[in-house]
């Protein structure tokens, strides 16, 4: 239980800092031993649980601003600025999901138990991030995307799928190059990961009811921790990004990175 409740809180916040939820739970699980009992015929799902936590907690945070974008997205559509941010949404979704449904088996039972892979792909997009972020202007709200700017912030999570490229640093490093500001960036990030972690987890649960039922209080635990945990880092990220860069980050994912190499060639 100890390593459920591990895992739980670093999936809340992983998963909204630009650091890779999956590839940390790959890493302090498969390659660490955190969580090492949790069989492998469950693993998969109780990370979909994690998630879970961290989308109720998105849900809970911005309650407020997805009621409004859902009513007037429905009664007023594009010509109102929260209502063309819920179709700004779907749009940006459909990359993702398509490639997700067709490349997502594929690419775990190739790269999910290839450390050497997760720690590159740590490593490059934490350059990435770092590099668009003082490179490119901090100019523009969330409520001055255009349609081009959805979709191509949607198509970025695409890379989302290879653990270590990390769903809201992909998302976020693409807001960036379009100049929006990085509260904002952040922000639509977040919005971005609800309808995916929500498809996600349907699309699991029709495979692991059974296991859920069995392993209730690993995944009850688990659920619970990663959404109070979520909760607070969405709070401390939307705050940190009012002054600060992601320098920290970047540095954080080269340590990580380069130690999950030396210790998988050690």
């Amino acid at each position: 239980m100890w390593s459920v409740i591990i895992l739980g809180f670093i999936q809340g916040i992983a998963e909204f800092l630009p650091i890779s939820s999956s590839a940390h739970l790959i890493i302090f699980r498969d390659l660490f031993g955190i969580g090492a009992n949790i069989g492998n015929d469950i693993s998969m799902s109780f990370d979909i649980a994690l998630h879970f936590g961290t989308l109720l907690a998105i849900g809970i945070y911005f309650f407020k601003d997805f009621i409004n974008m859902i009513q007037k997205g429905f009664t007023k559509g594009i010509k109102d600025k929260e209502g063309k941010m819920l179709w700004y949404i779907v749009i940006a979704t459909i990359p993702a999901a398509v490639f997700g449904i067709l490349f997502e088996d594929i690419i775990e039972n190739a790269i999910r138990t290839n450390f050497i892979v997760i720690a590159i792909a740590l490593i490059i997009m934490g350059i990435i991030i770092f590099l668009v972020d003082k490179y490119f202007k901090a100019k523009k709200s969330i409520g001055e995307m255009t349609l081009k700017d959805a979709f191509i912030i949607g198509c970025s999570q695409v890379f989302a799928l290879i653990p270590g490229f990390s769903r809201s640093g992909t998302t976020i490093a693409a807001g960036r190059c379009l100049n929006l500001k990085r509260e904002d960036a952040a922000k639509f990030s977040f919005f971005l990961s609800a309808p995916v972690v929500l498809g996600a987890v349907i699309l699991d649960l029709k495979d692991s009811f059974g296991a859920i039922v069995n392993n209730f209080a690993i995944f009850g635990v688990g659920i619970l921790v990663s959404f109070i945990v979520g909760i607070l880092c969405i709070k401390f990220l939307m705050k940190y990004l009012r002054k600060n860069d992601f320098k920290v980050f970047m540095w954080y994912r080269l340590a990580l990175g380069v130690l999950v190499i030396l210790w998988t060639l050690i």
